[in-house]
């Protein structure tokens, strides 16, 4: 494979391909403090800061489960994901659809890159109807023995395994998640960070350009759009 492959535009999924005012991270927030309750036989204080305290170590909650309390990751997938009531909040987005309508498949080709599991993943694209833009998905593999996330650099290893490109500098990459951006960009990903307005996550220092919509990906990486404006 030569460094003239077609790049990959990796995309993030919750809180990024649909925004944060539909609540859908209160109520997953809502659901893993319940599990940790329940499973650990925490109270709600210690198991809203036990939550906390394996999100900040780990990217992801359910890493910390696993590891330290043999939890069955596919459980927790139903317990948590699968229980979400999406249907009531993700509707089809007509002005997504047509952005990424306007990408260049020609020119780049589009991989959705998710900590979530596949059902979650594949459930959310569908909502939105555009799961059909994308080429595949790499998603936290809850039924393997062993596995990573973002912002673990096995998790970027495996997309681009999966997504079949070789080189760092042929990724590009959106996602909502400071951490999960500084980790793209420090290994060479062209990385957009999406802050909404209003949105908690800190800003980022350094050189990763900051949107506040995803329309604005079409300024940071005009190479990839047939059109110059919005369609």
């Amino acid at each position: 494979m030569s460094e003239d492959e077609k790049p990959v535009f990796f995309f993030d999924i919750d809180n990024c391909l649909y925004p944060r005012s539909t609540k859908v991270q209160e109520m997953m927030a809502e659901l893993i403090d319940k599990f940790f309750e329940d499973h650990l036989s925490l109270s709600q204080q210690d198991a809203y800061n036990l939550h906390q305290k394996y999100y900040r170590e780990y990217g992801l909650a359910i890493e910390g489960l696993v590891r330290h309390h043999k939890v069955d990751a596919l459980e927790y997938n139903s317990k948590v994901d699968d229980a979400l009531p999406l249907d009531d909040v993700i509707k089809p987005d007509p002005e997504l659809r047509r952005l990424l309508e306007d990408i260049d498949t020609t020119k780049v080709r589009l991989w959705l890159f998710t900590n979530a599991y596949k059902t979650h993943g594949t459930r959310v694209v569908k909502l939105l109807q555009i799961d059909d833009l994308f080429e595949g998905m790499t998603f936290c593999d809850y039924g393997s023995e062993k596995f990573a996330c973002k912002p673990h650099v096995a998790m970027y290893d495996k997309a681009m395994q999966q997504a079949g490109v070789k080189f760092n500098k042929n990724c590009y990459f959106v996602d909502d998640s400071d951490i999960n951006t500084k980790a793209a960009a420090a290994r060479g990903w062209n990385t957009a960070h999406l802050v909404e307005h209003g949105s908690s996550e800190p800003a980022n220092a350094g050189a990763i350009p900051q949107i506040r919509s995803l329309l604005q990906l079409r300024d940071i990486f005009p190479q990839f759009f047939k059109s110059k404006t919005a369609q």
